[in-house]
C-alpha cells in the first residue's frame, strides 16, 4: 500500500467516525478544501504542521500519524482490525455509550496495557 493511499483511507475512516464532509475536514484542520481533496485523491499528504493538527484532531499518536503519511517510514501502523471481537462487543453492549472515538481510544489503552505487561512492568 503506498503513502497516499494509506493516508486517504486514513482520513475517510476519520472523516466517517467523525461525520464529517471533506470541506468540513479542512474547516476543522485549518487548511483549504484543495488540500483535503489532494490527500484524499492521493495527490499529496500533509506537511508535518497538518500531521500535528490531525494527530490533535484524530486523537492518534503523531507518530502513526507520521507513519500513516510516509514521514516515519518503516513503522509499523497498528490496524483497528487487530480488535474485531472487542468492536463488535462495544458495539452491541454500549450502543449509545461508545462511539468509535472511544472505542480506538480503549483499544489503545489495552494495547499499552498489554505491551506493559510484555515488558515486564505492572500497569
Amino acid at each position: 500500500m503506498t503513502t497516499a493511499t494509506s493516508t486517504a483511507m486514513f482520513l475517510k475512516d476519520l472523516m466517517r467516525r467523525r461525520k464529517r464532509l471533506p470541506s468540513q475536514l479542512a474547516a476543522d484542520l485549518g487548511v483549504s478544501h484543495a488540500t483535503v481533496r489532494r490527500w484524499l485523491l492521493g495527490e499529496d499528504v500533509p506537511s508535518m504542521r497538518s500531521c500535528r493538527r490531525l494527530a490533535e484532531y484524530s486523537a492518534e499518536s503523531i507518530h502513526k500519524i507520521l507513519a500513516i503519511t510516509g514521514h516515519f517510514p518503516g513503522m509499523k501502523i497498528k490496524e483497528a482490525s487487530e480488535w474485531p471481537e472487542f468492536r463488535e462487543y462495544a458495539r452491541q453492549k454500549y450502543p449509545k455509550e461508545l462511539d468509535e472515538d472511544l472505542i480506538t481510544m480503549i483499544e489503545d489503552l489495552i494495547e499499552r496495557r498489554r505491551e506493559r505487561k510484555r515488558r515486564g512492568k505492572s500497569p
